[in-house]
């Protein structure tokens, strides 16, 4: 349960990613995406930290040694510490802020399947009804959030169309260190067309 508070996929670095992430978003739909989901991801920290706290604030010192949590006490007796499942700290290195759109939007649907796959993982090893329910409707918020993502990369694309098809002759990808996705924010363009796509999510 510790890994999703302070894992590489976990709750911590998933809201730090969105909300440092909205500041360069060129899009205020996009953004209000990144706000939305940083904000609900805090009270998901919130969730797990009641978890485990409720799990682990009875245990005996035989519990303790038998779970495997001894390491873990001896540094924090039974308070909330953001951490792998191995012990190492939570790190701001588990998470990226490119400052390209489409670069930090993939990553953000990336990090919501791993979060779905690490959900899905503990309800594998997890019997305790009353953990299994909170635990299904956070893998089922994961599964939200990367749809909403998709959105926001759906509308991104729409939106940097014209810029991309104007600059393809004169900036071949790769060839100017210029990212070709970002629109410059004093260029205005129509709103994002709701035709077919690139992505269909």
């Amino acid at each position: 349960m510790l890994l999703q508070l302070g894992g590489p996929d976990g709750e911590l670095g998933a809201s730090m990613r969105y909300l440092n992430q909205r500041y360069a978003m060129p899009y205020k739909e996009c953004k209000a995406i990144l706000t939305d989901i940083g904000t609900e991801e805090l009270a998901h920290m919130e969730m797990i930290s009641a978890i485990v706290y409720q799990l682990t604030r009875n245990l005996t010192p035989e519990q303790i040694r038998e779970g495997g949590f001894d390491t873990y006490f001896v540094d924090h007796t039974t308070g909330i510490y953001p951490q792998f499942a191995s012990g190492t700290p939570w790190s701001a290195m588990t998470f990226q802020s490119k400052g390209d759109p489409i670069t930090d939007l993939f990553e953000d649907m990336a990090a919501e399947q791993k979060a779905r796959t690490t959900y899905d993982n503990l309800l594998r090893l997890i019997d305790n009804p009353d953990v299994r329910e909170p635990l299904k409707f956070l893998r089922a918020r994961e599964i939200v959030h990367f749809q909403r993502f998709g959105e926001a990369v759906r509308t991104t694309w729409n939106r940097c169309a014209p810029f991309r098809s104007r600059q393809k002759a004169a900036f071949p990808p790769g060839k100017d260190g210029f990212s070709p996705h970002i629109v410059p924010q004093t260029q205005k363009y129509p709103p994002p067309n709701t035709g077919s796509g690139y992505f269909h999510m």
